[in-house]
């Protein structure tokens, strides 16, 4: 797969609900207050894309370390990409950001500029990101990450078999 850009994109509240009755760890998609952004697509394999959450910059990230299954953006500043809870996903369940658009409130403004800050910092190191949640996912699936990183890390094999059963229920 050749490296595009990263795109910043929200995943169907439903399809996210679906995969967590197999796996606890996928994250919570929706809240009352917006739809969490995930990077896509990190990595494809057999015409899956992979996705992984972000989250939002918080003080405990500055002193947290980068591992394989999660990766501060400009040393946290910017928040973080949980490698661990990547998820496959098909087409037609997610949809690109529009950081473009004009926003009236302050909140709105403030949080578009964080995810355009997100963007750049992600599409600035894209290569490294891509290659990292490749290793991450080879180690998963051979069985070769340490005990409690495994913990941490979605169950990649079964969620793309429930990705393929979701893509023939639709």
């Amino acid at each position: 797969m050749k490296n595009e850009d990263y795109k910043l994109v929200t995943v169907n509240s439903k399809y996210c609900d679906y995969l967590r009755k197999f796996d606890y760890r996928v994250s919570y998609n929706a809240n009352k207050k917006k739809l969490r952004p995930f990077v896509g697509v990190l990595f494809e394999i057999d015409k899956i894309k992979y996705f992984a959450p972000l989250s939002s910059p918080k003080p405990k990230h500055l002193k947290m370390k980068n591992k394989i299954d999660f990766y501060k953006l400009d040393n946290g500043k910017l928040g973080a990409i949980n490698f661990n809870n990547m998820i496959p996903i098909i087409e037609g369940e997610y949809y690109i950001i529009n950081t473009n658009t004009k926003s009236l409130k302050k909140e709105e403004k403030q949080y578009k500029i964080l995810l355009n800050n997100q963007l750049r910092w992600l599409n600035r190191y894209g290569k490294f990101l891509r290659e990292n949640a490749l290793k991450l996912y080879k180690k998963k699936i051979e069985n070769k990450l340490p005990k409690k990183t495994n913990e941490r890390c979605c169950d990649f094999k079964l969620l793309e078999e429930k990705c393929k059963e979701y893509k023939n229920e639709e």
